[in-house]
């Protein structure tokens, strides 16, 4: 018998946006492949469904909504989530917590819910005050009324436990374990400063800028990402990028190109500093590229070492970066150490295979609530 899954919360699949649209890239098929009836809830116009690597097994519905920063996660979640109570899947996986305030329609429907929390929204510079407070009662109803909630770090699994009492399920993120692609036109490989990020100011994003005006003087700089929306930052890299050593390439949605970049790296700068396992760190290790990070205890983890972690601090970037670049003995023992860490404890099979068998326990637990309830 076919099981079936709705997966709500993300932009569609495929889609290149962010973590969560790469998680559902890589769990679609392998569900499909374990027999799951698999539907991804999309937005409109941010789905690639003309991508040579979409498998037609995976089913996807566009539902509406408002394209916005403050309230898309909403009304998008919430016009999935209504017709996924029309559908009666016998499973929901829910990305986001925002999507807390509608997880009672769901359990209402008998619907059991796996949550992926991600990180810690309500802590992020880029929400207003008003977002942060829907974030964090969204998280107050995801620990309510979640089935069964997944944390991608132990850090993030530790403050569920104390701030909201829920235990949940640590699944990180996995990483392609590819060989080494073909260098980028214009590049020499070992030699430029990579930086892969949204620009939020939780990023470390604009402190990364102003060391890279330094770097630039001697080393290639390339830059990827944008906020998606323009402003200040945006215009920042415009002006970085007019540099005759700096390349902003804006939102890069080309997988062999960032996968690329990651392996022929010199040094790759990740400023992520409010989240858990960030699915570009892990990426990154796993092409081999030699790390300096934002010192957090979410990155900390990851990296296992807090040799290459820096303060969020112009001068300690640019100084950290510049050892890196200036050492090859320093970046060959960063490669491998990152590389062998990816391969082993963030791997796709291994993460494909623990959401498999937490759907699976959500939909037991559904069976058992239900039996509960009419006795």
């Amino acid at each position: 018998m076919s099981r079936s899954v709705v997966v709500i919360g993300t932009r569609g699949y495929p889609s290149y946006y962010g973590g969560f649209e790469t998680a559902v890239r890589r769990l679609a098929p392998f569900l499909a492949d374990a027999g799951w009836d698999v539907n991804v809830y999309c937005r409109p116009g941010q789905t690639k469904d003309e991508d040579a690597d979409r498998d037609p097994r995976v089913r996807t519905t566009t539902t509406v909504g408002l394209e916005s920063k403050s309230l898309s996660t909403l009304s998008f979640g919430l016009s999935s989530v209504l017709h996924a109570v029309w559908q009666k899947p016998q499973v929901a996986l829910v990305m986001n917590v925002a999507n807390g305030f509608f997880l009672p329609l769901l359990k209402l429907r008998g619907i059991p819910t796996v949550v992926n929390v991600d990180g810690i929204e309500w802590e992020r510079a880029k929400w207003s005050r008003f977002a942060k407070f829907v974030f964090r009662q969204g998280a107050r109803l995801t620990a309510r009324y979640g089935t069964i909630l997944i944390s991608d770090s132990r850090e993030i699994q530790r403050r569920w436990k104390q701030d909201f009492g829920r235990d949940s399920v640590f699944i990180p993120y996995g990483a392609n374990l590819e060989s080494p692609h073909e260098i980028v036109p214009g590049l020499e490989p070992d030699s430029y400063v990579l930086m892969v990020a949204r620009f939020v100011p939780e990023n470390t994003v604009s402190e990364f800028f102003q060391a890279a005006e330094v770097l630039a003087e001697q080393h290639p700089v390339v830059i990827v990402g944008s906020s998606g929306y323009g402003g200040t930052l945006d215009e920042a890299a415009q002006r970085l990028g007019e540099h005759a050593n700096v390349q902003w390439l804006g939102h890069v949605s080309d997988d062999q190109k960032l996968l690329s970049l990651w392996h022929h790296a010199g040094v790759y700068f990740h400023g992520h500093s409010v989240g858990g396992t960030n699915p570009a760190l892990v990426q990154a290790m796993a092409c081999g590229a030699p790390v300096v990070a934002r010192h957090t205890p979410y990155n900390a983890e990851v990296l296992t070492t807090e040799e290459h972690l820096v303060s969020p601090d112009p001068a300690a970037i640019e100084q950290a970066l510049r050892r890196m670049l200036n050492d090859q003995d320093l970046r060959a023992k960063a490669r491998a150490a990152n590389r062998e860490r990816a391969a082993v404890h963030y791997n796709w099979e291994d993460v494909c295979t623990g959401y498999e068998l937490t759907l699976q326990e959500a939909i037991l637990a559904g069976k058992r609530s239900r039996r509960g309830a009419r006795k």
